[in-house]
């Protein structure tokens, strides 16, 4: 069996890397992978995938035909937030799959925010003509469950993806904290000169290492590099682009501080402590769950010494998931790999 798989793929961004990662690792051994990627040499270089440019339309189509399965590859693909035409690409690849009578799975999703009725009418039709639906947050399943849509309601898959450790980690001063910062219209720039601030201070009082982690270098390098002046030999920019060393970096860090939600879970999945600076929804649910502490962007206090007292006392005295929490959170995850065993039988 083939499956073409369709994600934000390709585009340097490590989260959907990690959610390709994590379904190639979940696929069944009987299915082989077609992956469409905003840049398919890479992603056929990196997974040792067949890859295909995902706006080239002749190729799309190909693909198509060649293909008995169609994958939504997890994340937050139907929404109209950040962009009104990401729900009609993604939906107009699945309808068409489901026309072409493809087995077709919305897997992992995290559905929202939908702001407009045309995008709210298209994400129900094409997850209710879908062969098998998973969902990685409440509110997704209750939105599915509002539209008499049945689906399988499991923690995000990445928590269960293979870590590898980072060559040259070890050699860096410990202990470290790891920072993951990216560019958003509410991280305005006196928010960012706050946050740099307090940082420097907390720096100073626990004598911890920075790790600036870019997520997307488009996104979140140059926040890192606006940063890192200010603590010239206590920290480094590490850019990592392998998804599973993104994950292993976190085994040698004592906390993250963490905008991405996939920082976050790779640094939680690992036993850090975490502190959650919130600019989406799919963050706030995600503090909720595992009831970890952090400000939403707009919220974020204004003193600098407030933001580096608040991060101390979570050094000093937070705690990050148990042993017996992570494995939970991996077991449930791995519910996303059985529902792809049910649904693309041969």
């Amino acid at each position: 069996m083939r499956a073409l798989l369709s994600g934000y793929y390709g585009k340097g961004n490590g989260g959907d890397e990690a959610l390709l990662a994590t379904l190639l690792q979940m696929l069944p051994p009987h299915v082989t992978p077609v992956v469409l990627s905003g840049n398919p040499d890479q992603t056929r270089d990196r997974y040792g995938v067949e890859s295909h440019n995902r706006m080239a339309v002749s190729a799309v189509l190909q693909a198509l035909r060649s293909c008995d399965a169609f994958i939504w590859g997890g994340g937050s693909l139907i929404q109209d937030v950040t962009s009104a035409i990401n729900p009609f690409y993604y939906g107009g690849l699945m309808t068409l799959a489901q026309k072409m009578g493809l087995k077709t799975v919305a897997w992992a999703q995290g559905i929202g925010p939908l702001k407009r009725p045309q995008t709210r009418w298209l994400a129900r039709q094409t997850f209710a003509s879908c062969t098998k639906v998973s969902v990685r947050d409440r509110a997704s399943a209750a939105l599915l469950s509002d539209w008499q849509i049945p689906c399988l309601l499991a923690p995000d898959p990445v928590w269960a993806l293979e870590s590898k450790p980072v060559p040259g980690l070890w050699d860096l001063p410990a202990p470290r904290v790891a920072v993951t910062l990216r560019s958003h219209p509410q991280l305005t720039e006196m928010r960012l000169a706050n946050l740099t601030r307090a940082l420097a201070d907390f720096q100073k009082a626990t004598q911890t290492f920075i790790l600036l982690l870019p997520f997307q270098k488009s996104e979140d390098l140059g926040i890192a590099e606006a940063i890192q002046p200010q603590l010239k030999d206590v920290s480094q920019i590490m850019c990592l682009e392998d998804p599973q060393l993104l994950k292993g970096v976190y085994r040698g860090v004592e906390m993250v501080i963490g905008m991405r939600l996939h920082s976050l879970i790779m640094a939680a999945a690992e036993g850090c402590r975490c502190f959650a600076l919130s600019y989406d929804p799919k963050v706030n649910r995600l503090m909720e769950d595992l009831e970890m502490p952090g400000w939403d962007l707009a919220a974020i206090p204004e003193q600098p010494n407030l933001i580096s007292t608040t991060w101390m006392e979570h050094y000093a005295n937070g705690d990050p998931l148990s042993p017996e929490q992570i494995q939970s959170l991996v077991d449930r995850a791995l519910m996303h790999r059985e529902l792809l065993s049910e649904a693309l039988i041969t």
